[in-house]
């Protein structure tokens, strides 16, 4: 697949002053002046970032509200029901404010929204279990700033709701006693781009503070919050960053008991990072909600046995097994239909229905058929009782939602954001959709959007990339949005002479920049199609980031290929 390579700019004389502060490598500097980190201070904030950080969570809109309602629930004995959305954030979410609740009041219960039945967010379902086990507090986490129908009935039956919610509210609230979400117009809290789980910790640790409580009380809970910040891909800055680094620190040293499982099962035995949690433990509690019932993520979590979260996570372990296998063969099926169809093949967009694919998987299909084979707006449809649903996914800079707007008169359904967004539909009016999508796109989508670009940090030479560089830039972790792993150029490379195909698929590289200079080892996956243009012995272009291999206990600096092409000249 054609790639188009930029090279993200900077300014010298930002990173001059940096460097003249912190007194290290000037590509670091530049490294850091890209993040938006110029003075000494906020670096130190950025390598070492310290508890003492984060925000009063008493800032927040409506705190004082929120821990007064819980209190006077406490007072009055009514039963609290903590409910949450079926994925990573809202399952972390529920598990850290149900568990923080159980251990100081009897009469908490939690829910979560089956996937199937009942949908994402708040659900009528959810109500009418409220009403009749006589709840009379709900606390929403991760879902429920949209929710005016729902919540404004439940207020008949004299439920009152406090929404911990992230996503961005509409103009018109829910009738909510109080609501958290920092990115109200009218909200002071200085850091806007916490998780759903992130916002329940707020609480816990305001409601802590008001009850004497000691700090440890919440801070017990900051695996779930790191957890939660790593696969809701949210920005890694600020107070994200913060939390992430200190929950990534207790993964590593002191897990909740359902993490610890998780960790088990999967194998892992090297020190735990963003990618790890993204990789390896979100898919296997993403998979309860997506083949079952997410609740068995919310049990693994408040489990204190580890004995007993082994066992639940290992129900989840298969979950996630059935779940690769589904969505690996459908993957297949949809890039078989394509490639059988030339209609399909040339179009700017793919939509592809099929009744019998699983429901739980469609949106990561989307995912994949854009990153490894059709990179255009992407829609899985499949059979849900008498609609048809699905998921759509979008390339960088294509706002997906707002093409499925325009094809409205067509959907029962449909809501999302720029990138992600899901919809219904009738079954005979799949075919009129596909035709008004690729409508749509074809005629609205800039033609380079759909040439996937590799964004660069800056370039290097190879003579730069030492155990010293790398060292520090190891501490640039957590990484995730806004602060993601740093790529780099290297320009006029050659081959040694002793790089070769692996496994049919893969490049092992051998590779040096000058002629005597050092030479470099690397791995490109999936690059074999690109073989020609490093074998031919002429200078070519590599983008790569650096990593660290380790091989019969020694450890050497390896460059992780992301693509290659024939130097500007040749």
């Amino acid at each position: 697949m054609q790639k188009r390579w930029t090279v993200r700019s900077y300014q010298p004389k930002e990173e001059a002053l940096l460097r003249q502060a912190l007194g290290i490598h000037p590509l670091l500097c530049r490294l850091l002046v890209q993040r938006g980190i110029h003075t000494y201070e906020t670096a130190r904030q950025f390598f070492r970032p310290a508890l003492s950080d984060l925000h009063d969570p008493w800032s927040m809109k409506d705190m004082d509200k929120a821990v007064t309602r819980i209190e006077q629930a406490f007072f009055h004995q009514e039963k609290i029901l903590v409910y949450g959305d079926y994925d990573v954030d809202g399952t972390t979410a529920v598990a850290t404010v149900f568990d923080f609740l159980q251990r100081i009041y009897p009469r908490v219960e939690f829910y979560i929204p089956h996937r199937y039945r009942e949908g994402y967010g708040i659900s009528g379902a959810g109500i009418s279990y409220a009403i009749e086990n006589d709840f009379s507090l709900v606390i929403a986490l991760d879902c429920g700033i949209k929710s005016i129908a729902h919540i404004t009935e439940a207020k008949t039956h004299g439920i009152d709701f406090i929404i911990c919610d992230h996503h961005l509210p509409d103009a018109t609230l829910p009738p909510a006693v109080a609501i958290l979400n920092p990115k109200q117009y009218d909200c002071p809290y200085p850091y806007k781009e916490l998780s759903g789980c992130g916002i329940g910790f707020k609480l816990i640790t305001a409601l802590g503070q008001k009850l004497g409580a000691p700090d440890e009380q919440a801070l017990r809970y900051l695996d779930l919050v790191a957890t939660s910040i790593a696969a809701d891909i949210v920005p890694m800055t600020g107070e994200n960053r913060t939390l992430a680094f200190h929950g990534l620190e207790k993964v590593n040293a002191d897990p909740l008991p359902g993490i610890q499982a998780l960790i088990q099962l999967s194998g892992l035995k090297e020190k735990l990072t963003i990618s790890n949690l993204v990789f390896v433990i979100a898919p296997r509690v993403n998979a309860a909600g997506r083949m079952d019932d997410a609740r068995k993520a919310v049990n693994l979590f408040v489990e204190n046995d580890l004995d007993k979260a082994l066992e639940i996570a290992a129900v989840l372990h298969a979950d996630n097994f059935d779940r690769k296998e589904i969505d690996s063969n459908i993957t297949k099926e949809a890039v078989a239909l394509i490639q059988n169809d030339a209609t399909l093949a040339t179009r700017k967009s793919t939509v592809l229905f099929k009744a019998d694919w699983h429901k739980g998987v469609v949106g990561i299909v989307a995912s994949r058929l854009i990153d490894k084979y059709f990179y255009r707006p992407t829609i899985i449809l499949t059979q849900s009782n008498d609609q048809v649903a699905g998921s759509a996914r979008s390339v960088t800079g294509f706002n997906v939602y707002e093409a499925i707007h325009q094809c409205k008169d067509l959907l029962e359904n449909y809501g999302g954001h720029f990138y992600a967004a899901g919809m219904t539909l009738k079954p005979e009016n799949v075919e009129a959709f596909r035709q008004k999508f690729e409508e749509v796109v074809s005629t609205t989508i800039d033609p380079e959007l759909l040439i996937p670009e590799i964004v660069i940090d800056t370039e290097i030479g190879f003579s730069e990339i030492n155990k010293r560089f790398y060292g520090i830039l190891q501490q640039f972790e957590p990484l995730g949005p806004e602060n993601l792993r740093p790529v780099f150029l290297a320009r006029n490379v050659t081959d040694t002479g002793f790089s070769r195909i692996v496994k049919d698929e893969h490049i092992k590289f051998s590779i040096r920049q000058e002629r005597n200079g050092p030479a470099l080892s690397g791995i490109g996956f999936f690059l074999a199609d690109k073989f020609p243009v490093v074998s031919n012995r002429q200078p070519f272009d590599m983008v790569f980031t650096i990593d660290e291999n380790e091989w019969n206990g020694k450890s050497m600096l390896q460059l992780k290929v992301i693509d290659v092409r024939v130097a500007a000249g040749q």
